[in-house]
């Protein structure tokens, strides 16, 4: 499975994403999660694969690439939330 973040550090948001990040580790024993930036190439590509448009996007994918689960917007998820759907990350 993999767990990946879609957000950019040049937003509004990215404050909240990066206290959101920091909680979630510390709230999973460490686990973290992929980040990508959605104009980069892998960003973009994964962002248009799934067809997502709005950001920031948390996306769990099986090892096949299906799309299991996404959280798209703010305010973020709830922490349990996502370590509920990504406990095999």
């Amino acid at each position: 499975m993999r767990l990946v973040l879609l957000w950019s550090e040049e937003t509004d948001y990215a404050s909240e994403v990066r206290e959101w990040l920091r909680d979630f580790a510390h709230d999973t024993g460490g686990k973290e999660i992929e980040s990508l930036d959605p104009a980069s190439r892998e960003g973009e590509s994964l962002a248009t694969a799934y067809d997502v448009l709005q950001f920031p996007a948390i996306m769990l994918l099986d090892d096949d690439g299906r799309l299991l689960q996404i959280w798209k917007g703010t305010p973020m998820p709830q922490i349990e939330q996502v370590a509920f759907w990504a406990k095999d990350v």
